[in-house]
C-alpha cells in the first residue's frame, strides 16, 4: 500500500494513505496492524483525513518498507481484531454533539421571538415535569433544582436563560452517554478471546476445522503450541508447559499431563494436546470473569460523584431560603437575590477543577486517575492488596543462585546448565542462558544430540556421561537421580522460597539452579510508607504455593497473605476485607486480576500489564517505581482536605450572602456579583498544586 510522507521528525511520522476514502473497518484494521508491531509505541489514525500519526523507536527504513507492503486483506486475514474505541460510536456522538450545538445557535440567530418563545416553552417542559416527578416521590435533588431554574427564568420572561440552562444540561447528558457506551465497548473488545476455528477431532480421530461456536461439552479438539485455550477441559493426550499467568498469576509455566483439568485463556508454551471439553462457549472460567467484571462495573455506577451527591443535599436549602423570603417579605426582589446564591454551583465548579489539578500532578507521575471519585477512596482506604507477579515482582524469572554438588563448580555447572537449556526459548531456560551470559561464562556446545521431554527436562550425553536437567519429578522420580553421599543436608536447606531446577550428570545430582520472580527493589520501602501514610493493613495474593509466599511476605513486610489463589479467590478476599468495613485499594497487572480490580473500592492496574487489566481499573500507574502509590496517597489526602476546606468556605461565605440578601442589604445584581467573584477565586485556588516538589523520591517521603 502506497503512503506519502507529510512529515518527519525523531520517532515521528505523519503518513496520508494514497486513497480515495477510508472507511472505519480499515481505520480499524491500519490502527490494529500498527500497534501490533513491537516498533510502534503509539498510533493515531484519521479516518476522514487519510493521516495516519506513527511515534517509534528503531529502523525509520524498516517501518517504511513495512507499510508499502500491508494490505487490508492482509490484515483482515490474520486476524488482527481493533485495539481502539469505535470510531463509528465516537463519530455518531460527535455529529450528536455538533448538532446540539448547531441547532442551540440557530434558533437563537434564525428563529424569530415569538417562536422562540414557543419552542422554548414546549422544550422545557420535560425538565418542569421530571423535577415535579422527583419532588412527588418525596425527593428533592440536581434535577428539581435545574427545572426551578428553567420554570423560574420562564416566568419571569427570561427566555434566554432557560434556553441555555436546557441546552448545557442536554451536552452533558450525550458526554455521560458517550462515556458509558465507549466504556463498554472497551471492555468487550479487551476481554473477547478472538477465538472463531478450532481443530475438531472426529471419532476417526480426523482433525477438521470448526467454528468455535459449535463445539460442546465432550467434544475433542486438538490444541497446537503458541495457541490460547478457547474452552475449560480436560487433557485426554498430550503433555505439554502450560502458561496460565492470565489466570493465575504464575510466571513460570507449569507442566499438564493426560488427565490434568486447564482453562480457557491459558496459552500453550510447549507440545501438542487433545483437550476434551467441559463447558461450551459462555461457560468457562474466563467467561466468568468477564460477568464478574460486568457486576462490579454495574454496581460502581450506581453510585453517586462526591459533587453531585453534596449539591443534591443543597439544593432544598437554596430553594427554602428563597422562599421563606419571599412569604416573609413579599418581595421578589429579595427572594430573587437569594436564589442567585447557589450553593451547589461553587462545588459544582471547584470539586471538579480540584480533582482535575490533582489529576494534572498524579499524570506528571505517569498515574492516570479515571475519576476523583477513586482519589476519595484512597484517601479513606485502610487495606491494600497487591498482587505478587508483574507487581511486588519483575515478572521475569531469574536465576537467585546455584547450589553445586557432588563437588562440582558452582559456575562450571551454571554454563553446563546454560549450555543445555538454550536449545529451548522458554521462560526459565532463558533465565538460566541469561545468568551465565551476566557472569561471562561461555557455554559452548558440549553435548551430543539432545532430548528433550516436554513437560519434565533435557537429556543428552557429555562424553561418555548422561547429563540431564529439569524439574524434581523429572530427575529423582522418572531418572533415579540419586545424591552423593554427605550432600543431603544441603539438599534438604535448600530454600522453599524458589523453584528450582536439578541439574544431574552420570546418575548424581550435580546442582540446583533457583528460580524466582525478583522482588523490585522498592517493594518493602512501599509497603513500609504506605503504613507511614495511613494503611492499616498490606496484603499480598498470589498463585505461588505457601512456602514461597511466606518467604516473600517475610522480605516485604507484609500484614497478611494469601498463597494458591485463583482469581474468584481475590475477589471473595475483597468481599470480606469490605464486610468489615474497610475500604479497599487492589494492585494488579493480569487478566487474572481483573475481577479484583473491578471489585474493589479501587483497583490499579500497573501499567505494563495487560491490557484488559488497563481497562478495568480506576487508576493506571507506570511500573517504573511503586513509590508512585505513596505518592498518590498523599496526592489523595491532600486533594479531600483541600475539598473540605472548600465545603466549609463555600457554605459560610454564601450563607452570609443569603442572609444580606433575605434582609435587603444586598440587591440581587449585588449578591449575583459577589457570589461568582468568590466562586471564581475559589476556581482559580483550586487550580494550584496540591503537592509540588513534595512528590519527588529523591528524599523519604512521609505522610501528610
Amino acid at each position: 500500500m502506497r503512503f506519502r510522507i507529510l512529515h518527519e521528525s525523531p520517532n515521528r511520522v505523519r503518513l496520508r494513505a494514497d486513497q480515495r476514502s477510508m472507511t472505519d473497518a480499515q481505520a480499524e484494521l491500519l490502527d490494529a496492524w500498527l500497534r501490533s508491531r513491537a516498533d510502534v509505541d503509539q498510533v493515531t489514525v484519521h479516518e476522514r483525513s487519510l493521516c495516519v500519526i506513527i511515534l517509534f523507536h528503531g529502523d525509520r527504513a524498516e517501518l517504511y518498507a513495512a507499510l508499502a507492503a500491508f494490505s487490508y486483506e492482509k490484515a483482515a486475514d490474520a486476524g488482527l481484531s481493533p485495539i481502539g474505541p469505535n470510531r463509528a460510536m465516537n463519530r455518531r456522538y460527535k455529529e450528536k454533539l455538533v448538532f446540539l450545538a448547531l441547532s442551540h445557535y440557530a434558533k437563537k440567530l434564525l428563529l424569530p421571538p415569538p417562536v422562540r418563545l414557543v419552542l422554548s416553552v414546549a422544550l422545557a417542559l420535560p425538565r418542569i415535569f421530571r423535577a415535579l416527578k422527583t419532588l412527588l416521590s418525596g425527593h428533592i435533588n440536581v434535577d428539581v433544582l435545574d427545572g426551578v431554574a428553567i420554570a423560574v427564568s420562564l416566568l419571569t420572561g427570561d427566555f434566554k436563560t432557560a434556553s441555555s440552562v436546557r441546552f448545557l444540561l442536554r451536552l452533558g447528558e450525550t458526554l455521560d452517554e458517550w462515556t458509558h457506551k465507549r466504556s463498554v465497548d472497551d471492555l468487550a473488545r479487551c476481554m473477547a478471546l478472538q477465538t472463531d476455528k478450532v481443530w475438531l477431532l472426529d471419532e476417526n480421530g480426523e482433525q477438521s476445522a470448526a467454528d468455535a461456536r459449535s463445539v460442546r461439552p465432550g467434544d475433542m479438539i486438538v490444541v497446537h503450541t503458541g495457541h490460547v485455550l478457547p474452552f475449560d477441559g480436560i487433557i485426554e493426550r498430550g503433555e505439554v508447559m502450560l502458561n496460565q499467568a492470565s489466570l493465575t498469576g504464575e510466571s513460570v509455566p507449569v507442566a499438564k499431563r493426560p488427565g490434568c483439568a486447564v482453562y480457557a485463556g491459558s496459552v500453550l508454551e510447549e507440545g501438542n494436546c487433545v483437550l476434551r471439553v467441559t463447558s461450551a462457549a459462555g461457560e468457562n472460567r474466563y467467561d466468568r470473569i468477564v460477568r464478574m467484571i460486568e457486576d462490579s462495573e454495574r454496581l460502581k455506577s450506581s453510585v453517586e460523584g462526591r459533587a453531585s451527591s453534596l449539591a443534591d443535599r443543597l439544593v432544598p436549602w437554596c430553594l427554602g431560603a428563597s422562599a421563606l423570603t419571599f412569604l416573609l417579605t413579599r418581595n421578589a426582589a429579595r427572594a430573587v437575590s437569594v436564589l442567585m446564591v447557589d450553593f451547589s454551583c461553587a462545588l459544582k465548579l471547584s470539586m471538579p477543577l480540584s480533582v482535575l489539578s490533582a489529576m494534572r500532578e498524579a499524570g506528571r507521575h505517569k498515574i492516570t486517575v479515571k475519576g476523583g471519585r477513586f482519589m476519595e477512596l484512597i484517601s479513606q482506604a485502610s487495606t491494600v492488596i497487591f498482587d505478587k507477579t508483574g507487581t511486588l515482582t519483575r515478572a521475569c524469572p531469574g536465576v537467585a543462585q546455584v547450589v553445586p554438588f557432588h563437588g562440582e563448580d558452582a559456575n562450571e555447572m551454571l554454563r553446563v546448565a546454560a549450555c543445555l537449556e538454550e536449545h529451548f526459548p522458554h521462560s526459565v531456560a532463558n533465565a538460566v542462558v541469561r545468568a551465565a551470559h551476566e557472569l561471562g561464562l561461555d557455554h559452548i556446545e558440549m553435548h551430543s544430540e539432545i532430548e528433550y521431554v516436554v513437560a519434565h527436562g533435557i537429556s543428552t550425553r557429555i562424553g561418555e556421561k548422561r547429563a540431564i536437567i529439569g524439574s524434581s519429578h523429572f530427575v529423582f522420580e522418572d531418572e533415579g537421580v540419586r545424591l552423593s553421599p554427605g550432600d543431603e543436608e544441603r539438599f534438604s536447606a535448600l530454600s522453599q522460597a524458589f523453584s528450582w531446577l536439578y541439574l544431574a550428570i552420570d546418575g548424581v545430582l550435580s546442582a540446583a539452579i533457583a528460580i524466582s520472580d525478583p522482588l523490585r527493589p522498592e517493594a518493602r520501602e512501599t509497603i513500609s510508607l504506605l503504613h507511614e501514610a495511613g494503611i492499616t493493613k498490606a496484603v499480598m495474593l498470589t498463585g505461588d504455593s505457601k512456602n514461597t509466599a511466606a518467604a516473600i511476605a517475610e522480605q516485604l513486610g507484609t500484614d497478611d497473605f494469601r498463597a494458591e489463589v485463583l482469581p474468584e479467590d481475590k475477589a471473595q478476599y475483597i468481599r470480606e476485607e469490605q464486610a468489615a468495613g474497610r475500604k479497599v485499594i487492589m494492585i494488579g497487572d493480569g487478566i487474572n486480576d481483573t475481577p479484583a480490580l473491578s471489585l474493589a473500592d479501587v483497583g490499579i492496574a500497573v501499567g505494563s500489564g495487560a491490557s484488559i487489566a488497563r481497562e478495568v481499573s480506576d487508576i493506571t500507574i507506570a511500573a517504573e517505581d511503586l513509590r508512585e502509590l505513596v505518592y498518590l496517597k498523599k496526592l489523595s489526602d491532600r486533594l479531600m482536605k483541600r475539598i473540605n476546606r472548600n465545603y466549609r468556605f463555600v457554605m459560610l461565605f454564601n450563607g452570609l450572602l443569603i442572609a444580606l440578601g433575605a434582609f435587603g442589604v444586598l440587591p440581587p445584581a449585588a449578591s449575583a456579583i459577589l457570589h461568582n467573584s468568590s466562586t471564581l477565586l475559589l476556581s482559580l485556588n483550586c487550580m494550584t498544586e496540591l503537592l509540588g516538589g513534595e512528590g519527588q523520591f529523591n528524599e523519604r517521603m512521609l505522610p501528610s
